[in-house]
């Protein structure tokens, strides 16, 4: 009789640091992988722009209630605050970026099976803070009219920030 115990299960949905990738993390960077070979072989100009327009509002379309609402809503505020920002694919959700670069970017909460949405900035942005300290993405369960004042500001700063 052996004497050595069963390690409990790993939950299907979860990783284990020996396991590598969760299958939400596979799934996003098989969805990135196409979004490259699709930039590589696709159109120039703004039959490019239009078509990651068109590609962004249909995944917005395509998005559960409440995270369609506010990835609306996200969608609104920064194509007002920043009309030079591109709408793009980026990880399979909605991203904005500049001359090819994201700098903010949605993520829904049901598809990363989190109790929050999540608007965030990548180091194009460089919201740097004299602190040394500073956030790069805040949890969304709505957006406010407040929230949607303190998104502008965010991103105008990392428009200008990303410009320099």
């Amino acid at each position: 009789m052996s004497t050595t115990s069963k390690a409990s299960p790993q939950k299907r949905d979860e990783a284990s640091p020996a396991e590598g990738f969760s299958p939400q993390e596979r799934a996003a960077m098989k969805v990135r992988a196409a979004e490259l070979r699709a930039e590589a072989r696709g159109s120039r100009g703004a039959t490019k722009a239009a078509a990651e327009e068109a590609a962004v509002l249909a995944k917005i379309a395509e998005m559960a209630v409440p995270d369609r609402a506010l990835a609306e809503r996200v969608h609104a505020v920064v194509t007002a605050a920043a009309p030079e920002l591109a709408p793009k694919l980026w990880y399979g959700q909605p991203a904005y970026a500049m001359d090819g670069k994201v700098v903010c970017f949605f993520r829904s909460g049901q598809v990363d099976k989190a109790r929050y949405s999540t608007f965030g900035f990548s180091t194009e942005a460089t919201l740097d803070d004299d602190s040394g300290l500073w956030p790069t993405a805040y949890a969304l369960t709505e957006v406010s009219e407040a929230g949607a004042a303190a998104m502008t500001q965010l991103i105008r700063k990392a428009v200008a920030a990303a410009r320099e």
